[in-house]
């Protein structure tokens, strides 16, 4: 098994990344969140997990090992495979998985699209005690010396040309778990203003909304993972 890979970020796509391994360009299905961290031209670590199948490998990253063990984990119940258990941790955190199936909140996990009422009732009786207690602190990142504390490259600048924009990532998301490019653009549109306030509030430094995909506030200061569950909630009270 492939546990993690630690290298060069080479490209990065809205549902995918390469990473240079000794000279070996490695591609990663990866989680929103764990794309939304990488950033092309700079180092990273990510956690893996090996799929295969007849016809295929397939390598999965995630930003930390609790989330490759939760994604390893939710395979292990009835009828899931790994791009629904991808789509269960594009739309909750493992931590918010933990709470959903401990309180067996059935509502909460049919907002994963691919999962009906029945589905999330099996979810919650094969999982129940199975993935623990929410984990305390902060979601882990990418590990640790995954890039430098000011987020910028090996030649000290940042270097963000080619990687996609957070609105790029979350609408190949929301396609991806079934939904309409359209209905993916009018969600992005509902939660854009609530998304770019929060940025603002939390001290995103120069970012300025004027209507427009300014740079800072398309790429670099929104929390990816945060935007698609915000648009799956739009999306769900349509």
């Amino acid at each position: 098994m492939i546990a993690h890979l630690d290298g060069l970020v080479t490209s990065v796509a809205p549902d995918a990344a390469v990473i240079d391994v000794g000279g070996v360009g490695l591609f990663v299905q990866c989680s929103p969140g764990t794309l939304a961290r990488l950033r092309p031209g700079e180092r990273a670590r990510v956690s893996t997990s090996l799929v295969v199948r007849e016809e295929a490998l397939t390598l999965y990253g995630f930003g930390s090992d609790d989330e490759r063990n939760t994604f390893e984990l939710l395979q292990t119940a009835s009828g899931i495979g790994p791009r629904l258990a991808l789509a269960m941790l594009a739309t909750f955190s493992p931590d918010g998985l933990r709470r959903a199936v401990a309180a067996e909140d059935v509502t909460a996990l049919t907002a994963v699209p691919g999962i009906g009422r029945k589905g999330a009732q099996r979810i919650v009786l094969e999982l129940a005690g199975r993935l623990g207690p929410p984990v305390d602190g902060t979601q882990a990142g990418l590990g640790a010396g995954a890039m430098a504390a000011d987020g910028r490259g090996a030649n000290g600048s940042p270097v963000r040309i080619g990687a996609p924009t957070w609105k790029d990532q979350v609408r190949t998301g929301l396609v991806n778990l079934g939904w309409q490019a359209r209905d993916a653009d009018r969600a992005i549109a509902m939660v854009e203003p609530d998304l770019l306030a929060a940025s603002r509030d939390a001290g995103a430094g120069d970012t300025h909304y004027d209507g427009a995909d300014n740079d800072q506030g398309a790429r670099g200061d929104i929390d990816v993972a945060m935007a698609l569950r915000a648009a799956l909630r739009a999306l769900d009270r349509t």
